[in-house]
């Protein structure tokens, strides 16, 4: 598998992710925002849906530092930063 292979076949998995987990998880915009008033109220402080998909980013960054290849870390990586990108450049993140 090229490069390029790779790049489009976590891409297409990551869509794919998206939407089969909008059937299990609800809608993932309206799922990060029950998420940010969970941590918020846990955590006494204001979260934001957009940085419940980030800080979901992270964890996914913090799992690679096994240095085990796990396709299932990138593909998350790239649905969280779609839901991002979705509730930020969709205007739909309500502080």
């Amino acid at each position: 598998m090229t490069d390029s292979d790779t790049k489009t076949v976590i891409l297409e998995e990551a869509n794919e992710a998206v939407a089969a987990r909008e059937f299990t998880h609800g809608e993932c915009v309206e799922n990060n925002k029950n998420i940010a008033d969970l941590w918020s109220a846990y955590l006494g402080l204001p979260i934001t849906a957009d940085e419940v998909a980030i800080m979901m980013m992270l964890l996914k960054v913090g799992r690679t530092k096994s240095r085990k290849a796990v396709k299932d870390h990138f593909v998350d990586m790239a649905g969280y930063a779609a839901i991002a990108g979705e509730i930020v450049l969709g205007g739909k993140n309500v502080k």
